[in-house]
C-alpha cells in the first residue's frame, strides 16, 4: 500500500496521468491532417488524369500498329476496326479485342477512312471532347 502511494504522488509530481489524449492534442493533429490531405488532393487528380493519357496514348498506338500490319498482310486497310479481332479460324488476328478510350469509356473511337474507291479505315482519334493537360484535344491525337 505504501509503493502504492507512492508511485501515485510521483506521477502526480511529474504530470503524468492515465487519462490519455488532450483535446486540444487530439485538434492538432486533425489540423495537420487535414493540412497534408488538401494538399494531396490535387496531385491525385492530375496522376489519375496522365495515367488515362498514358493509357491512350498507348491504345492509339496500338491500334494504328496493327492497321499497318494488316495493310502490311492485305495491300488494302480494314473496312472497320472490327475486322483486326480475330473472328474466325480463317483470318488473322491483329488484336485481342477494341480497347475501350479511357476517356469515354467504350471503344467508340473516330476512324478516317481513305477517300480512294479502295475505302478502309487507316487512322484513329479518340472520341472524347476533353482538352488534354498539354492544351490538345484528345481527338486530334
Amino acid at each position: 500500500m505504501k509503493e502504492m502511494t507512492k508511485q501515485n504522488s510521483i506521477r502526480k509530481r511529474s504530470g503524468l496521468s492515465d487519462a490519455g489524449f488532450t483535446l486540444l492534442e487530439i485538434m492538432i493533429v486533425m489540423a495537420i491532417m487535414g493540412i497534408l490531405i488538401t494538399i494531396a488532393q490535387p496531385n491525385l487528380k492530375q496522376a489519375v488524369v496522365r495515367a488515362k493519357e498514358a493509357v491512350l496514348r498507348e491504345d492509339l498506338f496500338q491500334i494504328r500498329d496493327a492497321l499497318d500490319q494488316y495493310y502490311a498482310d492485305n495491300a488494302k486497310y480494314p473496312g472497320q476496326l472490327t475486322d483486326l479481332v480475330n473472328q474466325s479460324e480463317k483470318s488473322k488476328s491483329y488484336l485481342r479485342g477494341i480497347p475501350k478510350d479511357p476517356f469515354t469509356g467504350a471503344a467508340d473511337w473516330i476512324t478516317i477512312a481513305l477517300e480512294s474507291e479502295e475505302g478502309g479505315v487507316f487512322d484513329v482519334h479518340s472520341a472524347s471532347p476533353l482538352v488534354a493537360s498539354d492544351g490538345t484535344a484528345y481527338n486530334t491525337w
